[in-house]
């Protein structure tokens, strides 16, 4: 498998199995229409976030947090920003963890997940992570590559909880 590095996110979601990025690389309308309605607080029903009112389905567009062309909710991640400043590659290399960030992060799930996932990196380090995380997203029944947050394969209908 080769990696990647634009989806080794600092904060510990790591890219590739992101549904925005998915349903931008596959061009699935059907996903894009439901991640505006997500993102836009329209199906949650808990607000939208920052910034996401008005986003349209040509917005679910993203080529991982480490490059140019990212979602609007990552081009605006604190926890990016602050490794950045910090001079880390991520939460991983820093001492601070889990921090304000972290506890602030706007999605259930995503923090679900880094707060498994950011202690797994420093332990087996960046690549062995990656390739764990595609591993972790996979349907068990049917062999499906599944988004993070997939409550069930879009393939066989089968439930999930891989998160």
């Amino acid at each position: 498998m080769k990696i990647n590095p634009d989806f080794a996110s600092p904060c510990g979601l790591y890219c590739g199995v992101c549904a925005i990025y998915m349903a931008h690389r596959d061009d699935n309308l059907k996903l894009k229409e439901r991640l505006v309605g997500l993102y836009s607080g329209k199906i949650s029903g808990k607000g939208a976030l920052p910034g996401g009112e008005n986003l349209s389905p040509e917005d679910i567009r993203c080529q991982g947090c480490l490059s140019d062309d990212r979602f609007f909710h990552c081009r605006q991640c604190a926890i990016r920003d602050c490794a950045i400043e910090k001079g880390c590659e991520g939460c991983h290399q820093c001492s601070d963890f889990p921090c304000r960030h972290i506890e602030d992060f706007p999605m259930t799930v995503g923090k679900k997940v880094i707060l498994r996932a950011v202690p797994y990196r420093r332990e087996v380090g960046t690549e062995k992570w990656i390739r764990d995380e595609e591993a972790r997203y996979v349907c068990p029944e049917c062999g499906n590559k599944l988004f993070r947050g997939a409550g069930k394969c879009n393939k066989c209908g089968v439930k999930t909880d891989l998160d």
